[in-house]
């Protein structure tokens, strides 16, 4: 059974960071590409970043250059951490993984509050 479990999300000031971290089991983690979305109330889900099975990164505009996404395939986790959060990175952020036959799987989700 494919389980992707995100956590460190929680409230954070404006002008503050988080590290988020997903925890994979069930896929074969090192041949997955995975990402990172998010859905902010009354909106659609979309891209935040994506780390390929090889290393290779993308982001989003809203979030390049003040996010970093990495994995560490010893551990199948895949962190994502943003500095320079403003409220409008409030979110519930999700985990998702592309498998080698092109299958996704997602997370739960983690509630990301950026409020004074």
């Amino acid at each position: 059974q494919v389980q992707l479990l995100e956590s460190g999300g929680g409230l954070v000031q404006p002008g503050g960071s988080l590290k988020l971290s997903c925890a994979a089991s069930g896929i074969i983690f090192q041949a997955c590409d995975m990402g990172w979305y998010r859905q902010a109330p009354g909106k659609q889900r979309e891209l935040v970043a994506i780390i390929g099975s090889g290393g290779r990164t993308n982001y989003a505009d809203s979030v390049k250059g003040r996010s970093t996404i990495s994995r560490d395939n010893a551990k199948n986790t895949v962190y994502l951490e943003m500095n320079s959060l403003t409220p409008e990175d409030t979110a519930v952020y999700y985990c998702k993984a592309n498998t080698l036959i092109g299958m996704d799987f997602w997370g739960k989700g983690t509630l990301v509050t950026v409020s004074s």
